[in-house]
């Protein structure tokens, strides 16, 4: 069976997720907060003035995680594994509205477990459990 990595990129305009078949680094399903369904709402905030620090909130991340959720299920990919210590890492204002992310993926099916997801010459083993409490925290 195939390992699956998921990696997120965040910053202040948008969050993107990308899922790659570890050991090949092939990129298998995305979904990011700058897809078409997502634009009027992003166009509404860059316009606004005073403008806002960040144009993705909680609810962006979880419909992220359910265009990404349903992406993965149409090619039968049920277990996704992300980089635990990356993700407790994050900023608290970060890890609060990721949260819905992972949260929306397991509504879809989607198992998420933390494994050092590393580049595959030195990919290791250790496996942690991603408690939802390291993303509220």
């Amino acid at each position: 069976m195939a390992t699956y990595c998921l990696r997120l990129a965040l910053s202040c305009r948008k969050i993107s997720a990308v899922v790659v078949r570890a050991g090949t680094d092939s990129i298998v399903a995305m979904a990011d907060s700058m897809e078409p369904e997502f634009l009027p709402q992003y166009r509404a905030n860059e316009n606004r003035m005073p403008r806002c620090k960040s144009f993705w909130d909680a609810k962006v991340a979880s419909k992220v995680g359910d265009n990404l959720g349903s992406r993965l299920s149409g090619i039968s990919v049920s277990h996704v594994e992300v980089d635990a210590d990356e993700e407790a890492s994050r900023p608290l204002h970060y890890r609060r509205n990721v949260a819905p992310f992972f949260d929306s993926l397991q509504r879809r099916g989607i198992r998420v477990h933390g494994l050092q997801c590393s580049p595959p010459e030195t990919a290791t083993t250790t496996t942690t459990t991603v408690n939802r409490e390291k993303f509220e925290s």
